[in-house]
């Protein structure tokens, strides 16, 4: 059984928007613990696009801010990834991650990850 379930990606034009959602399993610690999203595009390494903090803090790399919007909802164990204003360089694979620590660029020591969403934006 996948720890994190995520749903199903999509192929948007440049502008359009995107919800990605995943949703932990009991067996997933989803209280006091860091959540986020990473990304890899082909040919490119994997990084941290969005983290939420133990403290609710938010924080997204320079190239999403203000088009990204990380959140939760405990009550359904989610986490979700909205994302407008999308660019052909937001293409990649989006994994959600849960875990006690989400570092930069790309690992989470401890964390559990989602099987991966393709986002495709076309120009």
């Amino acid at each position: 059984e996948e720890a994190l379930v995520q749903s199903e990606g999509g192929s948007v034009q440049a502008g359009g928007s995107l919800r990605l959602s995943c949703t932990a399993t009991t067996r997933v610690p989803f209280h006091d613990t860091e959540m986020g999203w990473y990304r890899q595009a082909p040919g490119k390494r994997c990084e941290l696009v969005s983290r939420l903090a133990r403290d609710g803090t938010t924080d997204y790399i320079e190239s999403v801010k203000g088009r990204f919007l990380i959140s939760q909802d405990l009550g359904k164990r989610s986490l979700y990834l909205q994302m407008n204003s999308l660019k052909s360089d937001d293409t990649a694979n989006y994994y959600c991650v849960v875990g006690p620590r989400l570092l930069r660029p790309c690992t989470a020591p401890g964390g559990y990850w989602g099987r991966g969403i393709q986002v495709t934006v076309s120009p």
